[in-house]
């Protein structure tokens, strides 16, 4: 186990899982453009085949948390609600408190097989990251500025082109609008207090507007929203490094469905029960510091081999011709080749390195609470 754990750490093998990840995604990404030529013919087919090829980008991100880390998940859950994962449309609300929170849903939905249908309402900003923005495009994945003025047409108009989506899809929502720190809290709860609304301890104030206007958009399609409260055992503050490290994480997922026509239509009404719902997950995560678990049965859906042998496809296609260029050089003796070999594996790593901060709690800026911005609903 120790030189498990030992080999895990080397900077090298996680080099070389990168470059398999960028390299796949960059492939990945030119079959998703030519499959572009399929929209005017055949829409269900251009969904289906992006469906798989994102499933292909996702998994092996997946497969670093099953497999390579080890991370635990653990489902707190009715198991008539178990029963529905992966067999309807929904809208999936989860805490965003944690750097590999969008993982451990990433790794639910490869588990109910989901996980390249999945969607998200994401920023802007992420259209413009290499492999993950790309494929998102491909996948009509929903962007906003968060500028209700700048966001309603856009947003409205790809939401109604999901409406016919031929696979079951979740559809994920960060209804706090950012993820979670001590000053964002801070200013959300003074927002609370001038609201008069109840304060939260765990979470920021939800936006309503996003929740909203997608439930509104997808009236008819999706049949239940799914409230997800996210926690760690012992306190732990996983990390997207921590997993490529080769740590292990025991993450517990407590999962809540509540079918949409028990939502409430009217907007304002609507916000209501979102407020009422970000209450309750409150109280849970109170629940969970205290007793160390979520109440409710536990179930722990087991991990399918597909990532590791996605993954394993990947590299042996792969890392094959570099091994054997990286042998070509050494053996070479040229410097040029030799100084130009280590210029690209310097450019690789920091590549690599500014991926993997996108998820990173302190590199993850907002305007929140910036007066300037705009006013949080």
């Amino acid at each position: 186990m120790a030189l498990l754990a030992y080999l895990k750490s080397l900077f090298i093998l996680q080099l070389l899982m990168g470059f398999v990840f960028v390299v796949s995604g960059l492939i990945i990404n030119f079959i998703q453009l030519c499959t572009c030529i399929l929209w005017p013919i055949n829409k269900r087919l251009y969904r289906i085949i992006n469906c798989r090829l994102a499933y292909s980008l996702w998994s092996q991100l997946v497969m670093l948390l099953e497999w390579w880390s080890g991370t635990e998940c653990t489902l707190y859950a009715d198991q008539a609600t178990v029963d529905k994962f992966g067999k309807e449309h929904v809208i999936t609300i989860l805490n965003h408190n944690y750097e590999i929170d969008f993982l451990c849903g990433w790794t639910m939905c490869e588990r109910y097989g989901i996980l390249g249908s999945s969607k998200v309402l994401a920023k802007h900003e992420l259209l413009k990251v290499p492999l993950i923005g790309w494929t998102w495009y491909f996948l009509e994945i929903v962007f906003c500025k968060r500028k209700w003025e700048e966001d309603r047409k856009t947003v409205f108009s790809s939401l109604n082109r999901l409406k016919d989506y031929p696979e079951y899809m979740w559809f994920l929502l960060y209804c706090e609008g950012t993820r979670f720190t001590e000053a964002k809290h801070q200013i959300s709860m003074q927002v609370a207090e001038s609201k008069g609304l109840p304060k939260l301890k765990y979470h920021l104030l939800p936006r309503t507007k996003g929740f909203t206007t997608t439930l509104q958009c997808l009236k008819g399609t999706v049949t239940a929203v799914y409230d997800v409260t996210l926690n760690f055992k012992d306190n732990q503050t996983p990390t997207l490094l921590g997993i490529v490290s080769g740590k292990k994480y025991k993450a517990d997922l407590s999962v809540r469905r509540f079918p949409v026509e028990d939502i409430p239509d009217d907007e304002k009404e609507c916000a209501i029960w979102l407020h009422k719902l970000y209450q309750e997950k409150d109280a849970l995560q109170e629940s969970y510091k205290k007793e160390g678990k979520f109440p409710g049965p536990t179930i722990t859906p087991k991990r399918r081999p597909w990532t590791l042998l996605n993954f394993l496809f990947w590299a042996t296609v792969l890392l094959s011709p570099l091994i054997n260029f990286a042998y070509g050089v050494a053996v070479s003796g040229s410097p040029l080749l030799i100084i130009g070999f280590i210029i690209f594996l310097i450019i690789a790593s920091i590549a690599i390195r500014r991926l993997i901060g996108v998820t990173e709690v302190k590199k993850t800026g907002s305007s929140y609470g910036n007066p300037e911005a705009k006013k949080e609903n």
